[in-house]
Parts: structure tokens; sequence; C-alpha cells
């Protein structure tokens, strides 16, 4: 299950977050965005009893996307302890991104 997040649940849902985060820099504009989403959604419920999958719309929360510099998207972050530990930026397949989430579950 993906967790929609925004400027203001963003701290409480991601950032206080007891177990590691994958969060999903997306537009609904964005074609390579709606590419890798079924990859994503994938992860999110072969994962969701280890790790939060989260989707920020960056139209809707250009206060963290600006704060995390975000310049393109999609761009897949992985949150743990608060702080940024890898990030995927483009479209990639599935087995991508189970690499980069594995360490840090």
């Amino acid at each position: 299950m993906e967790v929609q997040v925004n400027d203001a649940n963003f701290k409480s849902e991601v950032l206080e977050s007891k177990v590691p985060c994958l969060v999903d820099f997306w537009a609904e504009w964005c074609a390579p965005c709606r590419m890798v989403a079924p990859a994503v959604e994938e992860v999110a419920n072969e994962y969701k009893d280890r790790l939060k999958v989260c989707k920020l719309n960056v139209d809707e929360a250009p206060n963290v996307a600006s704060q995390y510099s975000i310049m393109s998207i999609p761009t897949l972050s992985v949150f743990k302890n608060g702080e940024i530990v890898e990030q995927i930026i483009g479209v990639v397949p599935k087995s991508d991104i189970v690499k980069v989430i594995q360490p840090h579950l």
C-alpha cells in the first residue's frame, strides 16, 4: 500500500517513520512517472511489512520537493531515520529498486 504524502504530513509520515521509506517524487503530467509507478506499487505490496512507500506529487507539495532539491522526476528516494540514504532518478526496472532498498531493510 502506498501512502500519499504532502507538505503537511511529510514530517510525520516519512521523517519520523520507524521503518525505512521509499518516496516516489512524481507529477500527474509526467509520462516517465507513470512508467515507473507499477514497479513502485509492486515493491510497496511485496515489502509492506518492512518498508513504507510514499508518493509525493511535486506540484501539490512544492516545499518538500524544493527542500530536497528535486530537479528531475521521477525521483525515488530512500529515507532512513529522517535522512536520504539512496536515490534513483529516472525510470528503472523493479529489480533496480529492490537492489537499492534491500540493504536498508
